[in-house]
């Protein structure tokens, strides 16, 4: 489960796949959350790390430190830099790699065109990769019954964020209550949605100060 990097006048082993199934597993939790759902709990986790190119001569080094560059995550195709952060040249590459995240998901039992609302005859749960897109999976079938889909669904297709219609809590206009919370306080006011409020997205409120603040939608 080592990655060796070869040096000049010896080989550093490196547990690089340790360090990206723990990014891919923080990564997922951050995917459920921002969509308001509870992470669906992997079965495994594969990383497939590509070669260095073999023209790259790299000087030993006692300690490097794996990184994900600006724009990439420990999802799917992706890279991943690993820097010497110990040793008498300090150097920099990147790897290509491969996550896959398997788990828990949501398919359809036959082909759904957009606009189906869902019922739990037409849904089952299977193990899936969940890294093969970005939009979160959809785990749990309970939460769906009632929400429509906005694109159509082949069967057994993982059933993802991407393809439901938002939840809409509230319109533009309605009267909302925000609630601001931080170390070991909580404040609430009332305000006037200036955008509809869907599910997991920013909302723009006028407080009662006049003042325009943004939030995320989270409730009727």
């Amino acid at each position: 489960a080592c990655v060796c990097l070869g040096a000049a006048a010896a080989e550093v082993e490196f547990d690089l796949q340790a360090h990206v199934r723990s990014m891919a597993q923080a990564h997922q939790q951050q995917l459920s959350a921002a969509a308001g759902q509870p992470a669906p709990r992997p079965t495994r986790i594969e990383v497939e790390v590509g070669a260095l190119d073999s023209r790259v001569r790299l000087a030993p080094c006692a300690r490097m430190e794996p990184y994900l560059p600006p724009g990439m995550q420990p999802w799917g195709r992706t890279r991943v830099g690993v820097r010497c952060v110990e040793g008498s040249t300090r150097w920099n590459v990147f790897l290509p790699v491969t996550v896959r995240v398997f788990g828990p998901v949501v398919v359809a039992t036959t082909p759904l065109p957009a606009g189906t609302e869902l019922q739990p005859a037409q849904l089952r749960v299977i193990e899936a990769d969940l890294a093969a897109e970005r939009s979160p999976a959809i785990a749990d079938p309970a939460e769906l019954p009632g929400r429509v889909l906005a694109r159509a669904l082949h069967a057994d297709q993982p059933l993802r964020e991407s393809h439901l219609r938002p939840i809409q809590w509230f319109a533009s206009g309605d009267t909302v209550r925000v609630i601001a919370r931080g170390q070991g306080f909580a404040v609430s006011s009332q305000g006037q949605a200036l955008t509809p409020g869907l599910a997991g997205r920013t909302a723009r409120v006028r407080v009662e100060n006049g003042r325009v603040v943004t939030g995320v939608a989270s409730a009727d």
